[in-house]
């Protein structure tokens, strides 16, 4: 799950870039090696899904086979030329905003789950329960390890 206060409503010509490209992006990751699910309403995004009190606070979940292959999707597609441009859309953010989690087969989170896990890493730090790709946790199944760096700082663009 990741998660963003658009500095817009979704209607604003100033956030009509993103909005644009929602459909195409949502079906290069639908089209991504590894795609699972993927969050979303009738309109066929999860845009208009609200979690908060704020109409602008967007919340966006995926379920991948694996950590690395939505790794790949957010850092080395074309999605990551929509998150170089994230600060022209979206508040930069004071707290955690985006947290792994494995979930067995068949599960679909709902966003209510993604918020506790946020609040739970946000509490805590990345643990088994809830983490990030700087620190990724071993699926359940594998031989108990010490988190891996996955080293994602090298593709994060949008924040500098």
């Amino acid at each position: 799950m990741n998660v963003g206060t658009a500095l817009y409503a979704m209607d604003d010509p100033r956030i009509a870039d993103f909005v644009n490209q929602l459909d195409e992006i949502n079906a290069l990751a639908e089209d991504s090696p590894g795609f699972v699910w993927r969050l979303q309403s009738d309109s066929g995004n999860a845009t208009d899904i609200l979690v908060s009190d704020n109409p602008r606070f967007l919340v966006n979940m995926s379920v991948w086979a694996s950590a690395e292959a939505l790794f790949d999707y957010v850092y080395k597609s074309t999605h990551r030329t929509v998150m170089a441009r994230r600060r022209e859309w979206f508040e930069r953010p004071v707290d955690m905003y985006q947290v792994l989690w494995w979930v067995p087969a068949g599960h679909r989170p709902t966003p209510q789950e993604g918020l506790e896990r946020l609040a739970h890493l946000e509490r805590h730090g990345a643990t088994r329960h809830a983490f990030t790709f700087k620190q990724k946790y071993p699926h359940p199944a594998a031989p108990p390890a010490a988190p891996e760096d996955m080293a994602p700082e090298p593709h994060c663009v949008g924040w500098e």
